[in-house]
């Protein structure tokens, strides 16, 4: 299938359409939450780009760069990356990433952020692990809460919050530049400290709304002292049992 994908900007009204139509299947979100045309239109008239994934002329992902600022360097903001269900797990979303660095470095740009949540583990393993992306931010609720996450618990509706986390990728760094070559990377030093996550957050929300709650704040908790300690998110390590951040005190 990767093949066959080919990574080129979407820049007609019918390819951008599609890029909210995307939106509708992929994330489910409310109309009022969607990212419209005339944003992306707007969007790469102040300097950004929307890349898509094309197979045989239809839309199976793309990513939404914005012109953004990051620790007082000209950046973009990676708003939203998506594949559809049945694209997934063959690579494009990685493919999106990659074409999006190589993009920005072509316009002088050598910084990309974007949020993500701190409770989903292959998310967590792909932004670090994959991409070579830190993390040194979290943002408490950062969208308000969310009531589309869990069931509902004694009849009442049961939100919770939408913590994030800043990912920060610095396009040259060195393990960041070994990744893009297709070359491994290893950590020289041990971690300071680590964060364990749950391997499957949406099971736990989905079985104990009550738990996650907890085991949420407990990771918010954790996360703002590391930060607060000056620490820096530059790892995940992947277990099926206990997942975790890897933090590093520079």
């Amino acid at each position: 299938m990767q093949n066959r994908t080919e990574i080129r900007e979407c820049s007609t009204l019918d390819e951008l359409t599609e890029c909210v139509q995307l939106q509708r299947d992929v994330f489910a979100l409310p109309e009022t939450e969607l990212s419209p045309v005339r944003h992306l239109i707007v969007t790469k008239n102040a300097g950004g780009f929307t890349l898509g994934a094309f197979e045989g002329g239809h839309l199976a992902g793309f990513v939404l760069s914005v012109p953004a600022f990051l620790r007082g360097h000209r950046a973009f903001y990676s708003h939203m990356t998506g594949v559809r269900p049945e694209y997934q797990s063959h690579g494009i979303g990685a493919r999106l990433k990659w074409a999006q660095r190589q993009r920005a470095l072509a316009d002088g740009v050598r910084y990309i952020k974007w949020t993500f949540e701190p409770t989903k583990a292959r998310n967590a393993y792909f932004n670090l692990e994959k991409l070579g992306a830190t993390i040194s931010e979290f943002q408490e609720n950062f969208y308000g809460i969310d009531y589309g996450t869990a069931p509902e618990v004694a009849g009442q509706k049961f939100g919770l919050a939408s913590d994030r986390l800043f990912a920060e990728w610095n396009l040259e760094s060195e393990k960041v530049v070994a990744l893009a070559a297709g070359e491994d990377y290893i950590e020289s030093r041990a971690p300071t400290a680590n964060i364990e996550i749950m391997n499957d957050w949406l099971s736990l929300v989905a079985a104990d709304p009550e738990r996650a709650k907890s085991e949420q704040l407990r990771i918010r908790e954790e996360f703002k002292t590391a930060f607060c300690f000056g620490m820096v998110c530059r790892g995940f390590y992947r277990d099926d049992e206990r997942p975790a951040f890897l933090l590093y005190k520079d």
